[in-house]
């Protein structure tokens, strides 16, 4: 099959060297970018020379961001191209369009590599699909946030500390905020409720990130037996789905508290299959080349997902209701426990604790104390961690 990539940095650059040196039946045959970024024969900088190529079978975009992506992908699913994509944000932006583009014109529509990197996480979710209903979702899905919290607990790093040897290690970008503000993995839960649950996600649903998570906070949770990771969370029920992105407080027994640094660990339920876990490399040249590669052999093969994208469920956040905890110099939420006071939490915070909250109503409570404190840090607590909270109050 012959192929085109658009984009040709650390994605772009990971498939071409596979297909170059394992895969020779796929065929790179024009690779698309800017002047000046890499010198090889196959190179144009003009879109068109791919677009307009009836040669070109399939297209795989590895540039990132909104646009040109997103018309770029527009005009190789109207040329008859199917398409193979790692790019998050323009899926979750425009997921349904794409799907319609591409049933209309009979082509593939791809998109592993967007969720994971090189976990197969969104194959695992198609494949419990053929039998359950997948009722919930959950997981870390960005490995630089994994790699900042790890380092904080395994090496007694600071965060400015962590997110510094991050960049300079590549793990982290030279702005983060997309991974630490908690936006990568609202694009990744957009897409993988939609896969899950058979009904188009919300683009806005609630995130929290973990900009102002520091040391003394996660030794006070190890204190208590509990660590904190960014977590997707979604689930559906009775006709009803919700999807949320945030801190949550883990027992220090749970998986997802020892996932080291920059891996992914994803889980989903199904009714008979019960709960499974994809582990691995979230990220990164080959993991995610990797999972294109996968695509384009299951293209060449003829396949041609059709993934719904009606919102046929209603949204309702109170399906994912828990406790969560208040990190916070601001007056406490109306109805707040206190956990510890700001000189007995070892914190420099008061760490509170407010019952019974949804994702939505947790965001508001915690955008009102940021207004007093700005490096407020709020997080929910999972099943597990919570039921050792009764004890310490």
């Amino acid at each position: 099959m012959r192929i085109a990539l658009l984009g040709c940095g650390t994605v772009g650059g990971g498939v071409l060297r596979i297909c170059r040196e394992r895969v020779p039946e796929l065929e790179v045959c024009r690779i698309l970018t800017l002047p000046g970024e890499l010198e090889d024969p196959l190179v144009t900088h003009d879109v068109a020379d791919i677009l307009d190529d009836p040669s070109i079978e399939c297209v795989v975009e590895a540039m990132g961001g909104i646009e040109p992506a997103h018309g770029f992908l527009v005009r190789a699913l109207e040329a008859k191209k199917s398409v193979v994509t790692a790019n998050k944000a323009v899926v979750a932006a425009h997921f349904a369009e794409f799907m319609e583009l591409a049933a209309r014109h009979d082509v593939a529509f791809k998109i592993e590599a967007t969720s994971g990197g090189g976990v197969p996480w969104i194959a695992g979710i198609e494949k419990a699909r053929r039998v359950d209903d997948v009722t919930e979702l959950s997981g870390i899905l960005n490995g630089t946030s994994n790699y900042l919290i790890d380092s904080m607990e395994r090496s007694g790093k600071t965060f400015g500390e962590a997110l510094a040897e991050a960049k300079e290690l590549g793990y982290a970008e030279a702005d983060p905020s997309a991974d630490i503000d908690g936006v990568d993995v609202q694009n990744k839960a957009i897409i993988s409720a939609t896969v899950a649950f058979g009904s188009l996600c919300r683009r806005d649903i609630p995130v929290l990130g973990i900009r102002h998570l520091t040391k003394p906070i996660l030794d006070a949770l190890e204190a208590r037996g509990w660590s904190v990771r960014l977590l997707m969370r979604a689930r559906q029920d009775g006709g009803c789905y919700a999807a949320c992105v945030e801190p949550v407080v883990l027992s220090r027994a749970s998986e997802e508290a020892h996932v080291p640094t920059n891996f992914n660990l994803a889980t989903l339920v199904g009714q008979t299959v019960g709960e499974l876990k994809f582990f691995g490399q979230g990220a990164g040249a080959l993991p995610t080349g990797n999972a294109i590669v996968q695509d384009l052999l299951d293209v060449a093969a003829g396949e041609k997902p059709r993934y719904a994208t009606a919102e046929t469920l209603e949204w309702d956040p109170a399906l994912l209701g828990a406790a969560y905890l208040f990190a916070t110099n601001a007056p406490a939420p109306e109805g707040a426990r206190l956990l510890a006071s700001a000189e007995g939490s070892g914190t420099g915070k008061a760490l509170s604790l407010v019952f019974g909250l949804d994702p939505v109503r947790a965001g508001e409570l915690a955008r009102a104390a940021a207004e007093a404190d700005p490096e407020t840090f709020v997080a929910s607590f999972s099943d597990e961690a919570a039921a050792s909270l009764e004890s310490l109050l």
